[in-house]
């Protein structure tokens, strides 16, 4: 297995708890709250961590909050790299009506980055890129960080040997297709992600596969996946095309499901996988994940079983 390192620039510290009805202008009692480390690329290294492997997961951390982070990121199935920056760790509040089921999120704004933040973080996380290995930048982005931050990652990992995976969307999205050829060797996007990339609607399976080799051809990463949800995921390469989906699972929650297949993705290219033999890998995570309650990622034995299941059929 060749390194991996994570990479959350926005981390959150996830506060879950749950009233017996929501109403406006009263003082509603909550539920005894649990706390998680929240954030793309902590949730991927805690994923690597249930599959077997072992990543490091670089965070920036401020303020009170993030000490309250730190203290739990110590006891995850993960290696922390703690960057300190100036302020607080922003919450995501979660609060479920225990009258209809019904949940409601709040997430508050992290940290204001100056340029001067963004440069020392770029050069922390190149300085911690493993040789040879595999950096994954997950996540939103801070604000005050310029789009073109992943595309500024990647010059700096391939300059140190390393590979990029990349699940970002929005602004930094969209920048990707002016950056040229950033170096990206890895690009996962949703389906909203890629109707958005590509500007239009992508209705079937052979437009997913076509705009994803798009990507492929015009250089903005070497793999490109395109999730579909409930109907699996398509990878292409320069060598082809494939898509992959496991048998139909029962939905407790779709939180962690594109994390999960990041991690068990990440892990698979990490041990040599090729990228179709990743795909199933990641295809099996995400299927486990939805299989799960509330933030819990995939559970390693229903990944095995659903791997097994996988159908992977060339475009």
């Amino acid at each position: 297995m060749t390194g991996i390192l994570t990479v959350t620039l926005n981390p959150a510290l996830d506060v879950s708890t749950s009233v017996d009805h929501l109403r406006a202008g009263d003082k509603l009692r909550c539920a005894v709250p649990s706390l998680d480390t929240g954030g793309g690329g902590v949730n991927v290294a805690r994923a690597i961590g249930e599959l077997g492997g072992r990543a490091t997961a670089f965070v920036t951390l401020a303020g009170h909050t993030g000490a309250q982070f730190r203290d739990l990121l110590e006891q995850e199935p993960l290696v922390p790299l703690v960057f300190d920056i100036p302020g607080d760790t922003r919450q995501s509040l979660a609060v479920t009506d225990a009258s209809d089921g019904k949940q409601y999120r709040f997430v508050m704004p992290g940290p204001l980055w100056s340029d001067e933040i963004a440069r020392e973080v770029l050069a922390a996380i190149a300085e911690a890129a493993p040789a040879d290995g595999l950096v994954v930048l997950s996540g939103s982005q801070p604000p005050g960080v310029a789009d073109d931050f992943p595309a500024e990652l990647a010059a700096a990992v391939v300059a140190r040997g390393a590979r990029l995976v990349l699940d970002t969307s929005g602004p930094p999205l969209r920048a990707l297709l002016t950056a040229g050829r950033a170096g990206h060797d890895v690009l996962r996007l949703d389906g909203a992600e890629s109707a958005e990339l590509a500007g239009r609607s992508l209705d079937s399976q052979a437009d997913v596969a076509a705009f994803a080799q798009s990507l492929v051809a015009d250089g903005v990463a070497a793999i490109v996946v395109l999730a579909l949800g409930p109907g699996g995921s398509v990878l292409a390469t320069r060598a082809g095309r494939w898509h992959c989906n496991t048998i139909d699972v029962p939905v407790k929650s779709k939180v962690g499901a594109g994390d999960s297949f990041v991690g068990a993705f990440t892990l698979a290219l990490s041990r040599g996988a090729a990228p179709e033999a990743a795909l199933v890998q990641g295809c099996a995570a995400a299927s486990a994940a939805v299989m799960t309650d509330a933030t819990a990622l995939c559970r390693r034995e229903d990944v095995e079983a659903l791997a097994k299941s996988a159908v992977l059929t060339p475009l």
